[in-house]
């Protein structure tokens, strides 16, 4: 039996490699695909965490396909297709990671989660030390958003679809699942992964177009303390990520679930609720983080991303997170204009909120130009901001569009 089991499987490879050689070659390059994504997170290139999990279950997922009745292809993983209370229930019964699927993934709860994790580990008294700087980076490294749409509605795309993949530009991951999920429901798989897929290429790919766009000496600008900065209080924290919380989901309502779940991370944060700050910044935070990689990656079975639109979220993609990171330069030059040339303009990369990577990335490109600078504070003010900013964009696009 089992001889046989073996040589109908290799039958229906052959009889997909002739019927459909599009696909039996997409799941040949998606598993080399997955190989490289294990490689460059071992590296450091990209981010271990998500693209480790990532990686292998997309090789996985794409090697073990099997063949149903009447020679149709599928997975024993998840179905992202299913639809109708019967069918759902049946898949849940056999695909392994249905239930985390069905249950945290379409739903948008695992991006809640990882808000949860994010607002344990923000610390908003950055962006209250120097509002002004933080927010105007953060708005106009937003510019990939805000282009994006245009030119995705002008590639054929519709509105709902169009703002869908310019959140990609925001940089920030739950926000993408959170506005692909409510506005392009028959997209959210592909536009979720690409989104996931190049917010690891923030790390590797935004030094470079820094270098290219910013001069040396100016990437080594020190950003000195400010005199006599008054000393924000946990209280003082606290005060403000509550009644940040409470205006945000008052003016955009239909963001408010990840208002709630950034905001009370914060504020677990401040009220030295360690049981509770352990719980999400560990536990939750890593888990669902661990969850969402391996999801996206079974996500990447051919069949489901190779479509011809997928073509078109690529490109959308890789040119909203340009334009946003060419949107926080400007910005930097901007500040660094303003004032009297005394503001490293590579600081307007961090208001691209993907936290704290692109912070991290201007610290450590500011430490190679000059050596004991120290720009990561700024950077993480703007860091914040940006996530705050893109919070609000998605409930814009979404209470507009839906």
């Amino acid at each position: 039996m089992e001889n046989i089991h073996l040589l109908d499987i290799f039958q229906g490879l052959a009889t997909l490699m002739a019927a459909e050689p599009k696909i039996f070659f997409g799941r040949i390059g998606l598993i080399l695909l997955g190989f490289l994504l294990i490689y460059l997170g071992k590296k450091g290139v990209l981010e271990a965490l998500l693209m480790i999990p990532m990686g292998l279950g997309m090789a996985s997922v794409n090697a073990g396909v099997m063949f149903f009745e009447a020679g149709k292809p599928g997975t024993l993983f998840v179905d992202p297709l299913v639809t109708g209370t019967d069918a759902t229930m049946n898949i849940l019964q056999i695909d392994w990671l249905q239930p985390i699927y069905t249950f945290m993934f379409s739903n948008g709860l695992i991006a809640c989660l990882v808000f949860m994790g994010i607002g344990v580990l923000l610390d908003v008294g950055f962006v209250m030390a120097r509002p002004f700087q933080s927010m105007i980076l953060a708005l106009f490294a937003e510019l990939g958003t805000v282009l994006t749409l245009p030119i995705a509605v002008e590639m054929g795309m519709t509105p709902k679809e169009a703002a869908s993949v310019a959140m990609i530009g925001g940089a920030d991951g739950p926000m993408v699942l959170f506005t692909s999920l409510i506005l392009a429901k028959d997209l959210f798989v592909p536009i979720t992964v690409v989104g996931y897929l190049y917010l690891g290429l923030t790390y590797g790919g935004y030094p470079y177009l820094i270098k290219l766009l910013i001069p040396e000496r100016l990437r080594g600008i020190p950003m000195p303390l400010e005199k006599n900065q008054r000393r924000i209080t946990s209280g003082q924290k606290l005060v403000f990520a509550v009644l940040a919380c409470t205006l945000l989901c008052l003016l955009f309502p239909v963001a408010a679930p990840l208002f709630f779940s950034l905001f009370i991370g914060v504020a677990v944060r401040e009220s030295g609720l360690l049981n509770f700050q352990n719980l999400l910044g560990e536990t939750v935070l890593y888990g669902a983080t661990f969850f969402l990689g391996l999801t996206l990656g079974i996500l990447c079975e051919a069949n489901t991303i190779l479509s011809p639109v997928v073509l078109k979220l690529l490109l959308l993609g890789i040119l909203a997170l340009t334009f946003s990171a060419i949107g926080g330069i400007i910005g930097g030059y901007v500040l660094y204009f303003w004032y009297g040339g005394k503001y490293n303009p590579m600081i307007g990369v961090a208001g691209v909120s993907c936290v704290p990577t692109t912070a991290k990335v201007v610290q450590k490109i500011a430490t190679q130009a000059n050596p004991g600078v120290v720009i990561l504070p700024h950077g993480l003010g703007a860091n914040i901001s940006g996530v705050i900013t893109t919070a609000i964009l998605t409930g814009i696009y979404v209470a507009v569009l839906r």
